[in-house]
């Protein structure tokens, strides 16, 4: 008979938390009820700002720097900060890189960067994770943050989009393997959000305007965390494998915006 896993530990880690999208997953999570595990990486004041939103909260909030870029060392943390927290539940994989340069000007060294970080990194991160998972045998969830360019290329972004693409795929496969054990894996895939990545740091997104998104602007990182919040709770039980766009309809453009674009910087990264 199925097992009901609905009781795993209310511990979640979010790589990449010091800013962004990671961030507001933190603070998300909290708000229901998670204590939680940030990692950061050159920005020990976002760092410090995610903590203490968390805490406000009232629930406990660990800290640590890693680079994803340096593996496998650098997916340790996900066991150095389940250790702290007594344990793991839900893990987010939310840290990444990009990067605009054309294909053939990609470099070795640039391609390989993109890829550690936004494939190989959380390959290993959700490796730990899901290991202290079935050890605990209570279920858990994982989350990880992909991209419209999973589903969909971008000019200039070729280390991005095969991360991307990748990790939509890997998460399929760990959705198959890890069901068994009350282990609900998916995607989230945001599109353009006011974040430091795009540049948008400090932007209220409904102050600008995107006439090729259906909902006419960016999105803000707390609706992408919104969904996050959903994934990781109980009550997405009998949801895994998915990829869920958070992207104010953006993939629903592709034959329209083809049809009507009215020159050639398209081409241009």
């Amino acid at each position: 008979m199925p097992q009901r896993y609905d009781s795993y530990p209310r511990i979640a880690v979010v790589t990449g938390a010091d800013s962004g999208i990671g961030k507001a997953c933190a603070v998300a999570l909290a708000a229901d009820g998670f204590d939680i595990g940030i990692t950061w990486y050159g920005d020990p004041d976002g760092a410090r700002r995610t903590a203490e939103q968390v805490r406000a909260t009232g629930r406990r909030c660990e800290t640590a720097e890693t680079d994803l870029s340096r593996l496998p060392a650098g997916a340790e943390v996900i066991d150095e900060l389940a250790d702290r927290l007594g344990g793991i539940g839900v893990l987010v994989n939310n840290a990444g890189t990009g990067g605009s340069t054309p294909f053939l000007d990609t470099g070795w060294e640039q391609w390989r960067r993109v890829l550690s970080v936004d494939l190989d990194g959380p390959f290993l991160c959700a490796q730990r994770a899901a290991r202290r998972m079935r050890a605990a045998g209570l279920g858990g969830r994982i989350v990880n943050i992909t991209s419209v360019h999973e589903h969909a290329p971008r000019v200039g972004s070729a280390a991005y989009c095969a991360a991307k693409g990748g990790l939509g795929l890997l998460t399929r496969v760990m959705a198959q393997e890890l069901a068994a054990d009350g282990i609900c894996v998916n995607a989230v895939a945001p599109g353009e959000i006011a974040t430091p990545m795009t540049g948008q740091e400090d932007v209220d997104p409904f102050t600008e305007e995107r006439p090729g998104v259906p909902v006419g602007r960016p999105g803000d990182a707390r609706e992408v965390a919104a969904v996050v919040a959903l994934l990781a709770s109980p009550a997405a039980a009998y949801v895994t494998g998915a990829s869920w766009p958070v992207d104010g309809g953006m993939l629903l453009m592709g034959p329209q915006a083809g049809s009507h674009l009215s020159s050639d910087e398209w081409r241009s990264a």
